[in-house]
């Protein structure tokens, strides 16, 4: 009998969208339980000494680490989404790595405390995304026809995007034809639509509102524009 999988979340998290995705094309059941990481719990800081979401409880132990959890659900569940090939699986684990440090740039991106800082972060971001328009193959998901974990890990990189195009044109994806087309075709999977509750952009909106950066600045005039044309 397969142990009950328990996977402790934070609604916005992009790190527990890759295993939410990874669970649900796998086809795996599972429970999911939300935290406020403003306000740990202490049975959570019990789970996860890094204080970070996701963790993944199975049976009575806990797995804490996305990039880990993905592992063992590659190693212990149905349905893989490595690759067989020892050298394009070293490869994907090298572009998951590399989604998270886009992860990484997103994050100085929305919490950018002036212009110049932010205009940085963004020419930042638009190289890590020019390199990524090379390598990727996107007809439709990242390497061909076969969904893997590295569209997994795109999926919420891309969401990011949703809510930053509502605020303003910041040209990061501009003339990159294959991450759009990438960008859509991941946005269409259901497994991807699945991964956040459905008030997730309105979660994210009023996070990002709340930062007191530059773009909460832009978002304030946005929604100022968007308020003068209805």
């Amino acid at each position: 009998m397969n142990p009950r999988l328990t996977l402790v979340s934070h609604h916005l998290c992009p790190y527990v969208q890759r295993a939410v995705i990874s669970l649900t094309e796998k086809g795996v059941a599972f429970e999911r339980v939300y935290v406020d990481l403003a306000n740990k719990p202490g049975w959570f800081k019990t789970l996860s000494p890094l204080g970070k979401t996701p963790v993944l409880v199975v049976g009575t132990s806990a797995v804490f680490e996305s990039a880990v959890i993905l592992e063992y659900l590659e190693e212990t569940q149905p349905m893989p989404l490595h690759p067989s090939n020892a050298l394009r699986r070293a490869e994907h684990r090298s572009l998951i790595e590399y989604g998270s440090s886009i992860l990484s740039d997103i994050w100085g991106f929305y919490t950018a405390p002036d212009a110049s800082t932010f205009t940085a972060k963004r020419v930042q971001l638009n190289d890590r995304f020019a390199w990524l328009e090379v390598r990727a193959n996107a007809t439709p998901w990242f390497d061909g026809g076969v969904f893997s974990l590295v569209d997994t890990v795109f999926g919420p990189v891309f969401r990011y995007f949703d809510v930053f195009d509502a605020i303003d044109d910041f040209g990061i994806l501009t003339g990159k034809e294959k991450l759009v087309r990438w960008r859509a075709a991941l946005a269409a999977r259901p497994s991807i639509r699945q991964a956040v509750t459905p008030d997730y952009a309105a979660r994210l909106w009023a996070f990002l509102e709340a930062r007191r950066s530059h773009l909460s600045r832009l978002m304030s005039v946005a929604g100022r524009l968007h308020g003068a044309h209805t």
